[in-house]
């Protein structure tokens, strides 16, 4: 099992009293960095490591300092925060600017990569992603062209069994040479 996170800005505030009051700049106004809907991928597989690469600068050093944390735990499988929300796979913070503070929703994305034979055509591929994308548990699936390799995200808290991966790829004329 891989795993990659996922992080999308849901809600932005700003409290223009608090500005006002206690900012240099009292119409500062909401946060410039972040717009609700953005959304981030953080991957570290292969020769993948956006968490370093893309975590680093292009993100608000601010919500960086509090969103960090989640992400890595994310991207090593852990739990983002057992106990405190209704999905262990998934986190809401926000980062520590008082009067401007954007709220972001951090998820664990599961996913199984899978090195396939027989799949060059683009009709083997649209026929693979939908095999793929009929088992169950199985959320979604990437084909990754420029990787050479599949994701194959699964629904949560459900794995599914390489055998059976294997065994759909059979119908259609694909192998599986790895499945990590």
């Amino acid at each position: 099992m891989q795993y990659k996170c996922k992080v999308t800005v849901i809600d932005k505030k700003c409290f223009g009293d608090f500005q006002e009051k206690y900012l240099a700049d009292p119409k500062s106004g909401p946060c410039p960095f972040y717009q609700v809907g953005d959304e981030f991928i953080f991957e570290r597989y292969g020769d993948e490591d956006t968490f370093w690469r893309e975590g680093n600068g292009t993100q608000c050093a601010e919500a960086w300092d509090c969103i960090s944390r989640y992400i890595y735990t994310a991207l090593q499988g852990g739990s983002i925060m057992r106990n405190w929300t209704n999905d262990e796979h998934m986190m809401i913070a926000c980062c520590n600017d008082g009067t401007r503070p954007v709220i972001f929703k951090i998820e664990r994305l599961d996913y199984k990569v899978l090195y396939v034979t027989g799949a060059d055509s683009e009709i083997a591929q649209d026929k693979l992603k939908v095999k793929l994308e009929t088992l169950p548990g199985v959320h979604s699936a990437n084909i990754r062209k420029d990787k050479g390799f599949v994701e194959v995200f699964m629904d949560r808290n459900h794995e599914v069994p390489d055998a059976l991966i294997r065994e759909a790829l059979q119908g259609i004329g694909v192998g599986a040479a790895k499945i990590e």
